[in-house]
């Protein structure tokens, strides 16, 4: 991997000059390695020539450390008259092309994104090498959702998330995500990563589940307290909720 540095915010008048940090994949196996470092995959530039990574206070669980909270069984139990089941196919199976697929992700991306996702960004972040598996959830036997993940080596990012918001009475979104952390914990997986946490908006991560750590910018950090300060006092524009994989400043990345 490589790790570099990009000139971000200036503020003359405080000597406050910032330089995001930035990473580019070099091989597969080095996933575990970069998410352990604090960095999760960026999308918003489909022209760069290498999968880069940004520096950001992201959100895991330790797997070790999980267990089912008393909100994970209530979604759990609220949903079970629907019949829920999920399927879980590498990316090499799955049918990425699928007109029906690409309109349902773009669909709820345009009513819950901030930023709705143009078609030749999904397709950029669909054929992205660090991708392995998509994960597909149905009610009464019909698909209502989907979850890119990237698994490698016990390591697993639950990148982004697309569900029918008809469902949303029911839950949809939590227990999808409970689903993939559950199934991590079955299968012995070392960590579960649920992208950026900023902004009050974010917080349902913090509330829902168990064994969570946050990378603070030097270490992986325990302190939910500390994390729930920092959420309410972002700024709004950098909420996770609605703008998954925000853009994080990136300005001047090499492109060879």
């Amino acid at each position: 991997m490589k790790i570099f540095k990009s000139e971000s915010f200036v503020d003359y008048s405080t000597y406050t000059f910032n330089y995001a940090t930035y990473c580019i994949k070099e091989a597969q196996k080095e996933i575990p390695e970069i998410y352990q470092k604090g960095f999760l995959p960026y999308s918003n530039n489909i022209n760069l020539q290498y999968e880069t990574y940004y520096l950001a206070r992201s959100l895991r669980v330790e797997i070790n450390h999980f267990k089912e909270s008393s909100e994970n069984r209530r979604v759990a139990k609220k949903i079970t008259l629907l019949k829920p089941t999920f399927t879980l196919t590498p990316i090499n199976e799955f049918n990425i092309n699928d007109s029906s697929f690409k309109d349902f992700c773009l669909d709820f991306a345009s009513k819950r994104f901030s930023e709705a996702i143009s078609i030749d960004r999904l397709d950029y972040i669909l054929k992205s090498d660090s991708i392995t598996h998509i994960f597909e959830f149905s009610l009464n036997q019909k698909k209502v959702g989907y979850v890119i993940a990237i698994i490698e080596n016990g390591t697993l990012h639950y990148w982004f998330s697309f569900f029918e918001l008809d469902y949303q009475k029911y839950s949809l979104g939590k227990w999808m995500m409970f689903s993939v952390i559950k199934w991590a914990a079955e299968n012995k997986l070392n960590y579960v990563y649920l992208g950026t946490c900023y902004g009050e908006k974010s917080l349902y991560k913090v509330r829902d589940f168990k064994g969570l750590t946050f990378f603070d910018g030097n270490k992986w950090n325990s302190d939910m307290k500390l994390l729930k300060l920092k959420c309410k006092s972002d700024s709004e524009f950098i909420s996770d909720d609605f703008k998954q994989d925000t853009d994080l400043f990136l300005q001047n990345l090499p492109l060879n």
